[in-house]
């Protein structure tokens, strides 16, 4: 299916591992151009080698906690994409414990990174014609579990913030969406650590997922980069369970 999102220009927060690296990949398979940002300058490198002979990609390094480096990276991306059509915030400092120091974390990382992503690109967004806004939130912040606290709270958080852009903005044009994603393994992932540091919640984990397995980058990725395109034009202010039936509450 041709999602007509060749020449999209599009921004991605966290692009260099798991479900950010995917959604790069997915937006460069259906021709856009893309700028990712991450903390890691060595993994920026390399991703940006190894995914430029799958389209015009660019990285940079960007802590998103840090409000003027973010809002500065956005400004830089769109001169130089000549304009911003779909920014992905998808960044989370995973900080699950409930300290004082995660709740900060938290709120600033996860929460606030994505209101500035928003506010930094906004001016880009309403010049652009098919303009979309997605926030990578979790099941966790649609239903209480092992990590509600820090992480749960500031999921929870994103979603009614992009639900209240969405109809904000829709006399615009501009859509918003967030897709919440179960439990996602790969290697080097929160999941991998567990499997190895927390064995018996991996197994409670492993034994709550209906398909019997958790999903992968790759799975969530889809639907992130569907959402984004023209053919989802009429969706905006949804919450995009991505989770194998894992959750149990019905979604009204």
């Amino acid at each position: 299916m041709d999602l007509k999102l060749s020449g999209t220009r599009v921004l991605v927060t966290g692009g260099t591992r798991g479900i950010g690296r995917a959604i790069v990949e997915g937006f460069l398979d259906e021709g856009a151009q893309v700028v990712f940002c991450a903390r890691n300058p060595d993994e920026v490198v390399t991703t940006q080698k190894t995914l430029s002979e799958r389209g015009t990609v660019t990285g940079a390094t960007v802590d998103v906690g840090d409000g003027e480096a973010l809002a500065a990276w956005v400004e830089q991306s769109a001169e130089a994409l000549g304009g911003l059509d779909v920014v992905v915030a998808n960044v989370s400092a995973l900080a699950i414990p409930d300290t004082e120091e995660n709740w900060q974390a938290s709120l600033n990382v996860d929460l606030m990174h994505t209101v500035r992503l928003v506010r930094a690109a906004m001016p880009y967004l309403e010049r652009s014609e098919a303009a979309s806004i997605i926030a990578v939130s979790s099941v966790s912040g649609r239903e209480s579990d092992f990590a509600s606290g820090p992480y749960g709270t500031a999921k929870t958080a994103i979603i009614g913030y992009i639900h209240g852009l969405a109809m904000q903005l829709a006399p615009q044009g501009i859509r918003a969406n967030t897709v919440s994603p179960g439990n996602t393994y790969f290697e080097g992932g929160v999941w991998a650590n567990i499997e190895t540091g927390n064995p018996d919640l991996f197994e409670t984990a492993m034994e709550l997922n209906p398909s019997g397995h958790m999903g992968t980058p790759e799975e969530v990725a889809g639907p992130v980069v569907f959402l984004a395109s023209p053919l989802a034009r009429r969706i905006s202010g949804a919450n995009l369970i991505v989770d194998g039936a894992l959750t149990r509450g019905i979604q009204l």
